[in-house]
């Protein structure tokens, strides 16, 4: 629906509600009625508000986007988030008005629904006003306010008293594919869950029974879930997000994975010996330069990948491969070979790996599932790098490993059954930037550069500067800005301590009261439908017995910024007078990150000069409903302005980490397709002269309302 349609719609329900709650009210329980009538009254004024607003958004937004046959950026996209809560209020609202005078309606249900995205309505209506800024005080065509701090600053400081908890209740996961919303609901219920444990000392069948209860109460009170999920955002501590995002390492849930992925004939840990490396020069193969271990922080050190090969191919069975190995059983699916069936000669591409995971957390175990089904859609072998995590291992010793990998790969192609005539990189998020700067030390050390980087969402500037889709870090249960920047500051080595990891270990053996916990959320956060047979009063019983404890440690509204004091010490109002965006009862504690290094050009690509990045190969870039959209998309301006060949894809209505949810939904089976289809493009490209700035088409995307 056209962005006009969608308010003239929403002025056409909200007054045949005012009208239908106005008249008799006998069958509406209690104040629902009163409860209705405010809130719509409320989304009228906001609605009206706001038409103007998007009218000025959608006459400009295509100046922001990578080139007309790419329609994305982070204006189009929070147009297009608010048009999907809009699209939400207008279906509800509809339904309100057709029944609200039933016996069998449920005032309070709907009230608290319809009072729900009100909330959400109100604080799109001052993203959409802190855009406009960004707008007003950015370059012509520049997404991202790289000049100035006081900009950035205020967007932090906006974001640390702003209300958030509507986006993780009833609302949650709105603006993404309906499809993902029960997945999103057990993400959210479980960390709340987990946060709500987090640091007590119980066996595992305490575990499963304490979130037993607590779960269930977090499924049936979306309020109430939301409420503790921002609170938890917004002030726990690294160590916490390392333990909940580790849980996908478990066995049980990657034992699930496991049953739904494609199989392997060989699913191969090694780990490489920290040994000095020589290889030939590219300019000149004749000659040959050194290639050092990661030495880091805590000096030269193994490197952990895994190797995963849908067909069996020669070298992959070699006792030399095999002594490499971290595995104490066979290592290869021997069950899965016919008796007798030859190996498969050596593939003539490899696939090397980046996983992401903020550059904190998680393995390529917690990928396989997608680097699985790419094996057997590209029939090539695939190396996944297990770098070091920060806080323990901060910049440069991930990209110091990854590069070292590479490195290994190129000179041990034959044991991993590739003769390495293409080699593409492939990553996301943490795993895109390792990508790029991987590539970017292959420059300028003078060895083979990758024949192709393909980068799902990648990080390409780790700082907090303010841009658009970074804006939506309010909202998303994925990426909120205080777990973005917790990510960023660790792999900077802001109040880090560097630590030598012993050995490499499942990481199961650290996490095995957390899959306990896990079990029953993972039961109770897809039952959400639950809700709607208990009535509000139910609801609001069971929420008040937790209320006390949230109001002993919570920041009061007395203490959180007013519209005065927010606004009169950072020059022009953020909001036109009248409006003020509902404030949080917790402040979140965000540090910035200050520590010079989130300027360097091998941990922020996209403030690299251009002769670090002259001579990357072909970039393919996707991205989505994403806060690092804009990420994406002034990379691919700044490599196209120099000549350098790169596309970018935007695909709609999936978040952040969209390879990793392979199998939920039909939309993120499109997205792993588009990647694999880069990633073909790359082993299957014509070789390019140097200097060329012939780019592939690009694929037409309809990201975004119409006007």
């Amino acid at each position: 629906m056209a962005w006009r349609a969608v308010f003239t719609a929403l002025e056409a329900v909200c007054e045949e509600n005012i009208t239908a709650l106005s008249g008799p009210t006998d069958l509406l329980c209690g104040n629902a009625s009163g409860r209705l009538l405010t809130c719509m009254r409320k989304i009228q004024d906001h609605g009206r508000a706001l038409e103007p607003v998007v009218a000025g958004f959608t006459a400009v937004y295509h100046h922001y986007d990578f080139d007309a046959d790419t329609p994305g950026n982070g204006y189009r996209t929070l147009v297009k988030v608010l048009q999907s809560c809009l699209l939400h209020i207008i279906h509800k609202g509809r339904y309100i008005a057709s029944n609200c005078h039933r016996a069998f309606f449920r005032a309070n249900h709907n009230a608290s629904e319809m009072e729900a995205y009100s909330s959400a309505l109100c604080q799109l209506r001052a993203l959409l006003y802190l855009a406009q800024r960004l707008i007003h005080d950015n370059s012509h065509g520049q997404l991202y306010s790289l000049q100035n701090g006081e900009l950035s600053r205020r967007f932090v400081r906006e974001y640390t008293s702003m209300h958030k908890a509507c986006f993780y209740g009833r609302c949650l996961g709105f603006q993404f594919s309906p499809t993902l919303r029960p997945f999103l609901q057990t993400v959210v219920i479980s960390m709340v869950s987990f946060g709500e444990s987090y640091g007590k000392q119980q066996s595992g069948l305490g575990m499963a029974a304490f979130s037993f209860l607590t779960s269930a109460k977090y499924v049936i009170d979306p309020e109430l879930r939301g409420a503790e999920f921002e609170r938890i955002t917004q002030n726990l501590d690294m160590k916490f997000w390392k333990s909940f995002w580790n849980l996908t390492e478990s066995e049980l849930l990657s034992g699930l994975a496991s049953v739904a992925s494609n199989l392997v004939q060989l699913n191969l840990t090694l780990t490489i010996p920290p040994e000095p490396l020589r290889l030939p020069l590219a300019s000149d193969p004749r000659l040959f330069a050194p290639v050092s271990p990661p030495v880091a922080h805590w000096g030269p050190g193994p490197v952990n990948v895994r190797l995963i090969s849908y067909e069996l191919r020669e070298g992959q069975d070699s006792d030399e491969l095999l002594a490499f190995s971290r595995t104490e059983a066979t290592p290869i699916s021997v069950s899965l070979v016919p008796f007798g069936a030859q190996k498969h000669p050596p593939s003539p591409w490899l696939l090397i790996h980046f996983h992401g995971g903020g550059f904190v957390a998680q393995t390529s175990k917690s990928h396989e599932n997608y680097l699985k089904s790419w094996s057997k859609d590209l029939n090539v072998p695939i190396l996944s790098v297990d770098y070091s995590l920060a806080p323990e291992a901060p910049f440069p010793r991930a990209l110091e490993e990854c590069f070292y990998a590479y490195c290994w790969a190129l000179k041990n192609c034959h044991l991993l059954g590739s003769t390495a005539e293409r080699v593409c990189l492939a990553g996301d998020s943490a795993g895109g930037n390792l990508c790029i700067t991987v590539s970017m030390r292959a420059i300028a050390c003078g060895v083979r550069v990758p024949d192709g980087i393909m980068a799902a969402y990648p990080a390409t500037l780790l700082t907090i500067d303010a841009s658009p889709s970074r804006l939506l870090t309010l909202i998303d249960p994925l990426l909120p800005l205080g777990v973005l920047s917790k990510c960023l500051n660790a792999y900077a080595g802001e109040d880090s301590q560097a630590v030598q990891p012993t050995e490499w270990t499942s990481t199961l053996s650290a996490l095995g009261r957390d899959t306990a916990l896990l079990i029953s959320d993972l039961t109770h956060g897809a039952s959400n439908w639950i809700q709607s047979f208990l009535p509000a009063e139910v609801l609001g019983s069971l929420s008040s017995s937790h209320q006390q404890s949230l109001d002993n440690e919570a920041h009061y509204r007395s203490t959180s910024p007013s519209s005065s004091s927010s606004n009169s010490s950072s020059g022009p109002r953020d909001y036109p007078e009248g409006f003020e965006p509902l404030r949080s009862e917790r402040l979140a504690v965000i540090q910035t990150p200050s520590c010079p290094i989130v300027k360097n050009p091998f941990v922020s690509p996209l403030l690299s000069p251009d002769d670090l990045l002259r001579g990357l190969p072909p970039v393919h870039l996707g991205s989505a409903l994403d806060a690092l959209l804009d990420d994406s998309v002034m990379f691919a301006k700044k490599l196209r302005d120099m000549g350098q060949p790169v596309t970018l894809r935007v695909v709609e209505d999936l978040p952040h980490g969209f390879l990793s949810l392979l199998g939920l939904a039909k939309e993120t089976q499109v997205a792993s397709d588009i990647c694999v289809a880069r990633i073909r493009e790359v082993f299957q490209q014509q070789t390019l002269p140097p200097c060329t700035n012939k780019q592939p088409k690009l694929e037409r995307t309809n990201h975004g309302p119409s006007n």
